[in-house]
């Protein structure tokens, strides 16, 4: 026997494995319990056009689903589109219970509670609900809110904040630990964002390794159009888009996520150099900053964010940290608007 917060955390984790997949739909998942309280079947949301958590969990408790509970991480949808709503099958199914975290934003698939609880289903929300709004859904509610993608600034720096030496030369700041976390990252975003800078510096690849059977979208801000022909960002290894100024109204970061919600892209890493950060972060599109800090001293050299126009102490831009954690030999912080 589970308890109903055990069961959410294990819907947690399995929306956790689906980031990145599922857009332009939310990451939900899902468990069902018997009425005895033991875990007979649980799912993740498929890519679109598949089904949703709730059916891919009922699927695998059959029968024994009848008088249960189903646990999950967002409100049931009551929607048709690709396919039926997750209402319907929750009813099919027998369940007696319905709990989950996050009430759904969208008028469009919104007020599966109040259907559910009309066939007679009890249903009880808001269940570790700052741990799934800040934790799977937290991309996919901040588009449903804001219109526009959630945008994660990473970057690498050394201890006194620069991100390559006086020469330029910036292979490896961080340690093997901290670079394969940042293709985790990656693996859970829609796009990834770096400015012509970086490409013609560094030549990245910016494709997921080892892949995890979806590459995010990669994304070059080249307003002149300079990319190389022979760019690793234009080989085969993941979908790459390069925006020029047409597509930008030169250089306009708004304008970017405009573009690339109408793509259906939900989470944003933003990879590029200090200029491109400063741009984002000025313009206010920043909503969460994941740094990897190195040991190490350089004394001179580009620092991982350009000029932001602070003047005093009074202006600066202030975040509140989240969470700090040893990798390797580095530090990952990850920090929220203050």
């Amino acid at each position: 026997m589970v308890t109903t917060h055990s069961a959410m955390q294990r819907a947690i984790g399995l929306s956790s494995t689906v980031l990145g997949a599922t857009s332009p739909n939310p990451p939900v998942g899902a468990v069902v319990m018997t009425a005895h309280g033991e875990p007979i079947g649980e799912g993740a949301t498929a890519p679109p056009g598949g089904p949703h958590a709730e059916v891919e969990a009922l699927r695998e408790a059959g029968e024994g689903a009848r008088g249960g509970t189903l646990v999950c991480t967002l409100e049931p949808c009551n929607h048709t589109g690709r396919t039926g709503p997750c209402t319907d099958a929750i009813r099919e199914a027998g369940i007696a219970r319905v709990v989950y975290a996050c009430d759904d934003p969208t008028q469009l698939a919104g007020g599966g509670a109040e259907v559910l609880r009309a066939a007679g289903i009890e249903v009880t929300s808001g269940v570790m609900v700052e741990e799934v709004a800040e934790g799977p859904l937290e991309a996919w509610l901040h588009v449903q809110r804001s219109g526009r993608p959630f945008v994660t600034w990473k970057y690498a720096a050394t201890l006194d904040g620069r991100s390559a030496a006086a020469d330029g030369t910036s292979r490896w700041i961080t340690g093997e630990l901290a670079r394969a976390d940042v293709h985790r990252l990656r693996a859970e975003c829609d796009a990834v964002v770096v400015g012509i800078g970086t490409v013609l510096a560094d030549d990245p690849a910016l494709a997921v390794r080892p892949d995890p059977g979806h590459q995010p979208l990669r994304v070059v801000v080249d307003t002149a159009g300079r990319t190389p022909p022979h760019a690793r960002i234009r080989d085969d290894a993941a979908p790459s888009l390069i925006l020029t100024e047409r597509d930008t109204g030169r250089h306009d970061p708004g304008r970017v996520l405009t573009v690339l919600h109408e793509r259906g892209v939900v989470s944003v890493l933003l990879e590029g150099g200090p200029t491109l950060a400063a741009a984002f972060m000025t313009a206010g599109l920043v909503d969460r900053v994941i740094g990897y800090v190195a040991p190490t001293l350089l004394g001179a050299g580009p620092a991982a964010i350009a000029d932001l126009g602070v003047g005093t102490i009074m202006d600066a831009v202030r975040f509140r940290l989240c969470e700090a954690v040893r990798v390797g030999d580095d530090v990952r912080l990850t920090l929220r608007r203050a």
